[in-house]
């Protein structure tokens, strides 16, 4: 299957000159290095179905305080190869701790966006990292409510064994202008064309569309639920009031089941708020960690 090639869909990725390849486990992963080497490491973990494009705003601008490390989670973007236990939450922590193990880099800040968030979180809470705070942007932390709790991870499975949803998928973003559409019917944001750029390219590859699909349907956020009361890390929650993905009574609900959560909203923002404005989340970020 089809997966993105760094001489053809990456050839002008965002800051492609601080990427790196590195083997770790049994995957090759493609990361991203910004800000000084001796300076606090921050850890940025992207939602599914992106790649280190997300940040590509936003890793700058931490990256004046912070050795920034940003990566493509398995099944996403240019890292090949899948963790022991597939693309399931617990694997996928496991994975990303195995590679900073291999980076020698411990972060002092994990900063996660919607399921990026819950790896955040499942790795704090399984000890896979210790990280002086984590941040959480329009973080995926509950199911879905109500009977899409129930039909969701169903679908997710059936389009998962079937071998065609992924061509299907691609062949649609291939069709001009359906991207866009896509994102901001589905998260409620409007990005730069840079940005819709990237995702075209990502998803018009089968390989990445499986991926997501493969996330979607081995992903257990009611495991997760279960355990955010033993989460003690100071967390903040930073959540789009215009946010179509998630909404903004599950992000009240997950602050107030963390230990020692808070939540802040942003008006007129979606799913995609970090990449929509990068500076005043930057803030934020900056502020919350300099309180801790």
């Amino acid at each position: 299957m089809s997966a993105p090639h760094w001489s053809v869909e990456g050839r002008d990725w965002p800051h492609r000159a601080a990427s790196r390849f590195v083997a770790a486990g049994r995957l090759r992963w493609h990361v991203q290095l910004f800000g000084a080497a001796d300076a606090p490491v921050l850890l940025l973990l992207h939602g599914t179905g992106a790649a280190t494009h997300s940040w590509r705003a936003l890793a700058p601008l931490l990256a004046t305080q912070f050795r920034v490390v940003a990566l493509d989670l398995p099944g996403h973007g240019f890292t090949g190869g899948r963790p022991v236990g597939g693309l399931s939450m617990p694997a996928m922590a496991r994975a990303v701790a195995d590679l900073l193990r291999t980076l020698e880099l411990a972060p002092a800040v994990i900063v996660g966006h919607s399921a990026g968030a819950a790896i955040a979180a499942r790795m704090a809470i399984d000890g896979l990292a210790n990280p002086r705070a984590l941040v959480g942007l329009s973080a995926a932390l509950l199911p879905f409510p109500g009977l899409a709790a129930k039909l969701f991870p169903t679908l997710a499975r059936a389009l998962f064994v079937n071998p065609l949803a992924p061509h299907l998928f691609a062949r649609m973003a291939r069709t001009p202008g359906e991207t866009a559409r896509f994102l901001q019917r589905s998260t409620g944001s409007r990005i730069d064309a840079a940005g819709v750029r990237c995702y075209e390219r990502l998803f018009a590859t089968a390989g990445h569309c499986a991926g997501a699909i493969g996330m979607m349907a081995a992903w257990d956020l009611s495991a997760l639920r279960r355990d955010l009361s033993r989460l003690q890390t100071p967390m903040l929650l930073v959540h789009g009031a215009a946010d179509a993905a998630i909404p903004l009574a599950s992000a009240r609900a997950a602050a107030a089941l963390v230990g020692n959560g808070r939540l802040e909203t942003i008006a007129a923002l979606g799913h995609l708020a970090h990449e929509e404005r990068p500076a005043p989340i930057a803030t934020m970020i900056h502020d919350f960690v300099r309180e801790r």
